[in-house]
């Protein structure tokens, strides 16, 4: 493997991990930030469903996407 794909292996990987922390951002931390400041009430539209589902479903994916990263990562060649 070339120098140029073993950088584009990085580039595809860090990719994925920028998107599996965007989504725990915006999915985990979030919403726990929201109810901890007291704006994941009901009277804020938000109701506990979407917090039982949303926080799993977006912490899963970001697993998802950061273990993908790690999988290209052993392709890397010396």
């Amino acid at each position: 493997m070339s120098l140029v794909e073993n950088e584009r292996l990085k580039l595809t990987a860090g990719y994925l991990n920028a998107g599996a922390g965007s989504c725990f951002a915006a999915g985990v931390v979030a919403p726990v930030a929201a109810l901890t400041f007291g704006y994941g009430t009901a009277q804020a539209g938000l109701s506990p469903l979407t917090f039982a589902v949303g926080i799993p479903t977006f912490l899963a994916t970001s697993l998802a996407l950061h273990a993908a990263a790690r999988f290209l990562l052993k392709e890397l060649k010396s």
